[in-house]
């Protein structure tokens, strides 16, 4: 994990950067908000900002989200002041940290914000045989496409490859292909020359020079558009990329790991994905079961969630009941081990006996998990909706088919673009478009992006 600190911290910088690399941060320092942009734009990227509460922390987050870039922030102050600590998080940033620094709090803001705390657990005999062949070819500078479901831990997989990597000291770079709009793609991964579009204000570093040396991770690969596809599949043969607006290639050497939650093969066919570039990317493939295949996994995993939220949230440690197990083993979990974390978040806040009981175990609208087909409901749904259609537009049909889709997924955006079978970007930019019109649009559960 990489943490940028951000201005003088009150004379603690030494004391924060030693517990913060005694956690296993790799820690850089710069004086002001303007030096801690120029930083992250020329490369040097971070997963943490660490900032003084003393500076304009609204500043700061304004001026990185101009140049495209998202880093999470906490601010660090001496002593404990509510109206400081209030006034930073009103500023965005998303935790405050009273100085001198606490190990304990340190290490708990480092795994809460940044998420590094994401063991590979694995007791099923099925995800062994993954995690065997991971292993085996992890040592290797081999391109990985890993495959599965959403919500099955595939960036977890990929995490986990690159620790037992001989890159393993170097950057592990995430960029996930399907959140970033296709206009900015290009230079989010190859990074921008000074003046080559318009708001391009400075040189920017993208991703694949960010990730020089170490690994970078395309997550939902499938949603890039064949355009960005040629360009990414010479990156890959040549080790060279082209910053947009440069005027000479600029050599690369990283590991590149895909994850799909599609069926690629479907996609060549259908011509929205080039056969040239599977080929490059799928030298190895590491497929992930989905949870509902993996009975030894869900009683691991239940377990570990449950510990991580009591200890997170002041909760006495607790087991799992034999009935809690029953009913997360009778539950299909559609959204896998993301909705499972959930679940187990929920279980540990709503437990008030021994152990976590199957009442505890609930869904997000109260529902007893294991009691509801929610993929069964939204497939109902969804033709229900397409019935009476006589006197309608298209677009009316298509908007209200959408919208009843995702009501009936409880806003999760990934089970209702696979039953309407197109694909989370489609998805996203219409309901973006009737959002924008006024509409009211399904918010997504706890834990899944917008």
């Amino acid at each position: 994990m990489r943490l940028l600190i951000v201005g003088p911290l009150g004379g603690q910088i030494s004391a924060a950067t030693k517990i913060a690399m005694e956690h296993g941060a790799k820690v850089a320092h710069v004086d002001t908000i303007e030096q801690a942009t120029t930083a992250l734009r020329a490369g040097r990227g971070a997963d943490l900002l660490m900032v003084d509460c003393r500076l304009d922390i609204a500043a700061l987050i304004a001026a990185n989200e101009a140049e495209h870039i998202v880093v999470p922030v906490v601010a660090a102050g001496v002593g404990v002041d509510p109206s400081m600590a209030a006034r930073s998080i009103r500023a965005g940033a998303r935790e405050y940290i009273s100085l001198p620094p606490e190990p304990e709090l340190i290490a708990a803001v480092l795994a809460a914000v940044c998420d590094d705390e994401r063991p590979m657990i694995a007791a099923d005999a099925a995800m062994k045989q993954v995690i065997t062949l991971a292993d085996q070819i992890a040592g290797s500078d081999a391109s990985i496409m890993i495959t599965g479901e959403s919500g099955v831990g595939k960036e977890v997989l990929a995490r986990y490859v690159h620790k037992k990597s001989k890159r393993k000291d170097k950057p592990f770079i995430a960029v996930n292909c399907a959140a970033i709009p296709e206009s900015l793609l290009e230079s989010e991964l190859f990074g921008h020359e000074k003046g080559a579009f318009t708001g391009a204000i400075a040189r920017r570093i993208g991703k694949f020079e960010e990730a020089d040396g170490g690994t970078l991770l395309l997550d939902e690969i499938s949603e890039m558009d064949l355009r960005l596809q040629s360009k990414l599949l010479r990156a890959l043969q040549e080790r060279v990329i082209d910053r947009v607006g440069g005027s000479k290639p600029v050599p690369v050497n990283i590991r590149v790991l895909a994850t799909s939650n599609r069926d690629l093969s479907t996609l060549v066919r259908a011509g929205e994905f080039r056969e040239d570039l599977l080929y490059r990317l799928n030298v190895v493939n590491l497929r992930i079961p989905p949870l509902r295949e993996r009975k030894d996994d869900l009683a691991a995993l239940s377990q570990f969630f449950i510990d991580k939220y009591a200890r997170a949230n002041g909760r006495p440690a607790r087991k799992l009941s034999q009935e809690g197990l029953a009913q997360v083993f009778a539950h299909g979990w559609p959204g896998n081990v993301r909705e499972l974390e959930n679940a187990m978040h929920r279980a540990v806040l709503l437990a008030n006996g021994e152990d976590v009981g199957a009442d505890a175990i609930r869904a997000p609208d109260g529902a007893p998990v294991g009691q509801r087909d929610f993929t069964g409901e939204a497939i109902e749904a969804a033709q229900n909706a397409a019935r009476n259609l006589v006197g309608r537009t298209v677009a009316e049909v298509e908007q209200n088919l959408i919208l009843e889709t995702l009501t009936h997924c409880l806003g999760n955006r990934t089970h209702a673009a696979h039953i309407l079978g197109i694909s989370i970007r489609t998805l996203r930019n219409k309901l973006k478009q009737y959002s924008d019109e006024g509409l009211r649009v399904p918010p997504p559960p706890t834990g899944q992006a917008a």
